[in-house]
């Protein structure tokens, strides 16, 4: 679980934690992951849950990850792709002269799943979920300008992270095939950390506005749960909250700036390239 020292990460982890899965929460404090694990334990003393530090930003935190993994030779079932940022107020490059929301919010989640593949790809049942949005307007992602050099604007550079993200759940499970389910889910508002870099009077009023739409963290986090756990899930779906408490989310149709199938499969080609990581299914499984 990405993005899982707070928020719907460590709600959902809680959750899985408590239905007796071993559960890994990553991120890039380690303290913070520290605490979070023994909250956890507090309330549920035989939950088996433990921190790995993780920032998505950097391709060398990624693979440190995946080697740490990769050295216990444990199956994975489950990888929940979470963490996110939102507002940085300026053009930002990290290490690997990324923009820094498109590297934390798609990127370092490509590089982390392709990575991880091999040992998702030794579970009998593996699946893959990546939390994504629906803002107001979603883009048509502009490949060339995957880093906003032309037109930085911080709601904008989210906007283009989320519809990368949600071409990469869908092209992911078109070049799986039956080796995996990839899912994508939008779990709706919720209170969580998500606007900490945002500032000014106009995140202000967009906080506010939010604050009366939004549901519970764990509300919010029981879309993440069941795209994770219930068997009839679409492979290749989008899901969204139902809005009500006890409501299963639903299927919902993909927004059209992410029904390109050669944009999803361009967008691929570019991350490998980028990231140097090139994922690898099974012959059987491939379609491309």
């Amino acid at each position: 679980m990405t993005g899982g020292a707070g928020g719907l990460g460590l709600a959902a982890s809680t959750e899985l934690a408590r239905a007796g899965a071993e559960v890994i929460i990553a991120g890039r404090d380690p303290d913070r992951l520290r605490h979070a694990a023994d909250r956890v334990r507090a309330g549920l003393p035989e939950a088996r849950i433990r921190g790995e530090r993780l920032d998505l930003a950097s391709l060398a935190s990624v693979r440190e990850l995946a080697g740490r993994l990769a050295e216990r030779g444990r199956p994975l079932d489950l990888l929940v792709n979470n963490a996110a940022v939102l507002g940085i107020p300026r053009l930002t490059h990290t290490d690997d002269e990324f923009e820094l929301t498109m590297a934390t919010n798609h990127l370092g989640h490509f590089a982390l799943t392709g990575r991880l593949l091999p040992l998702l790809l030794r579970a009998p049942d593996p699946r893959v979920v990546t939390v994504g949005s629906v803002t107001s307007r979603l883009p048509v992602l502009d490949l060339p300008d995957l880093m906003s050099e032309r037109n930085y604007h911080p709601m904008a550079a989210y906007a283009r992270s989320k519809v990368a993200a949600l071409l990469f759940a869908l092209e992911l499970q078109r070049r799986a095939g039956g080796a995996l389910t990839s899912v994508a889910v939008k779990p709706g508002r919720a209170g969580t950390e998500l606007y900490r870099h945002t500032s000014g009077p106009i995140w202000r009023v967009r906080n506010g506005v939010d604050r009366l739409l939004r549901q519970s963290v764990e509300q919010a986090a029981s879309a993440i749960l069941y795209v994770a756990t219930a068997p009839d899930v679409v492979p290749g779906g989008f899901y969204t909250a139902s809005g009500g408490r006890g409501r299963a989310p639903r299927l919902i149709p993909l927004p059209g700036p992410v029904r390109d199938r050669d944009r999803a499969r361009n967008l691929w080609l570019k991350s490998e390239a980028l990231t140097g990581v090139r994922p690898v299914f099974p012959a059987r499984s491939t379609a491309v």
